[in-house]
């Protein structure tokens, strides 16, 4: 398989919610959350085993893209989608501590990693973070 090819491109895609008006850092945490949940909670269950895709993520350079969206249902509706395609997707649920005042509040999203032909089709009309 030729990993020059685009298409063969391993990514991780982190979408942030943008109409929660975060704080910067606030929202580079949840993002961060997004990113490492996969591992996460694999180590949680003591399952820590990794895709094909996932271990070329990791030989590569762990390539991510964060995008937006304006809206939870927006948020929901991609997360979704790459359950249907078989792709590990995390919707990260902010308790509420240092923002929202102190209600639970799904802030943002990480879909992958994967290839870049299967996670283009969902999230390839979202504008760049």
């Amino acid at each position: 398989m030729d990993m020059n090819d685009t298409r063969n491109r391993v990514k991780q895609v982190i979408v942030i919610r943008k109409d929660l008006k975060m704080r910067r850092g606030k929202e580079i945490a949840q993002g961060s959350h997004a990113s490492m949940h996969f591992i996460t909670e694999r180590v949680r269950k003591n399952a820590v085993t990794f895709t094909e895709q996932e271990l070329a993520w990791f030989a590569r350079g762990h390539a991510k893209i964060t995008l937006q969206v304006e809206t939870l249902a927006e948020l929901e509706e991609l997360h979704q989608k790459a359950l249907d395609a078989g792709i590990e997707s995390h919707i990260i649920e902010d308790e509420g501590v240092t923002e929202f005042r102190g209600v639970y509040t799904k802030t943002a999203l990480a879909i992958g990693p994967d290839f870049a032909r299967n996670i283009d089709p969902i999230c390839s009309h979202l504008k760049l973070y």
